[in-house]
């Protein structure tokens, strides 16, 4: 039997869950149980009890029923872990398939890290791009990393490709800390340390998300669905900004503000227009917070009006 989660070791997975989304998640396992599914049931008891900040007992009652339902329906722990092992699988295949076609390219056509690094800095943004950069990251040709750095400082990009592109940098082992202009800032950003997945950027990123969820997920369900969709871009669109940092100072107040200006901005997109005195009640912003609430939330709307165009 895997060993259980304890709420020690959950502060470790950086997941919140709201008072607010407890009941509802307790309806959706009394469902899944009354309806016998039974491997959903254990998925959702896993997840809750990663959740940090909830009273003990719940804690206590959520492990002794995983661990009750693990006993009497094995086949579904053993169904987990075979999907768990099969999904690892794919994931470790896609990647090597993606590198041994890289090399194997490279080795039938010296010229090949050229070719890829001319669809990346010449044509226009799009979805080769992105591939050509996928390419880049597996392929031991040292100029590239000397050519990816160079375009960073030198062409002005639009910071979801800069992102991508520092990505591919981290990928291919770099080491440095660049200067290179993004929008109007000149930003030092340490390669090494750039997040090549959501999960692995800071806790406060992952608390401001969590601070609408609080607001929305449960009545307000597609507005949260499209900002965890705008978040995790904007957040790539500025990393290593003086916004970006101002996200991570250890403030609720800051956690506030960029909360409310993400539920504003999607809010828009939405219906067009928001309640500004709503949802600045809604996060606890106050009139000495406001116009630091402005700034990030023209911050955000003018991403959101650059498009893929913008710059």
């Amino acid at each position: 039997m895997k060993e259980s989660t304890t709420p020690e070791t959950e502060h470790n997975n950086k997941i919140v869950l709201f008072p607010k989304t407890l009941d509802y998640y307790q309806i959706q396992l009394t469902v899944m149980l009354e309806n016998e599914r039974y491997g959903e049931a254990m998925d959702l008891l896993r997840f809750l009890l990663q959740c940090q900040g909830q009273e003990e007992r719940h804690y206590d009652e959520w492990r002794a029923l995983l661990e009750w339902l693990q006993a009497a329906f094995p086949q579904y722990e053993e169904l987990e872990m075979q999907t768990i092992r099969e999904e690892e699988e794919e994931d470790i295949s896609e990647e090597e398939m993606a590198r041994q076609h890289a090399i194997s390219k490279l080795a039938q056509d010296d010229g090949y890290a050229d070719k890829l690094l001319r669809t990346v800095m010449e044509g226009p943004l799009s979805e080769q791009t992105m591939l050509a950069l996928e390419q880049l990251a597996f392929l031991d040709v040292p100029k590239v990393d000397e050519e990816l750095i160079g375009w960073l400082q030198t062409k002005v990009l639009h910071p979801l490709l800069q992102f991508r592109v520092m990505q591919t940098l981290r990928r291919r082992g770099v080491q440095d800390i660049i200067h290179f202009t993004r929008g109007d800032e000149e930003v030092e950003v340490d390669i090494a340390s750039v997040p090549l997945k959501p999960e692995e950027f800071p806790l406060q990123i992952v608390q401001i998300l969590e601070r609408v969820a609080d607001q929305t997920e449960v009545h307000e369900p597609t507005l949260f669905y499209f900002a965890q969709e705008l978040w995790i871009q904007y957040v790539m669109a500025v990393y290593g900004t003086r916004d970006y940092q101002s996200m991570l100072e250890q403030n609720d107040a800051m956690t506030d503000i960029w909360a409310a200006a993400l539920h504003m901005t999607v809010a828009d997109s939405l219906g067009g227009s928001h309640d500004e005195e709503n949802t600045r009640s809604m996060y606890a912003v106050t009139g000495a917070m406001r116009f630091r609430l402005e700034q990030a939330y023209r911050s955000m709307k003018q991403f959101v009006s650059a498009g893929l165009d913008g710059h």
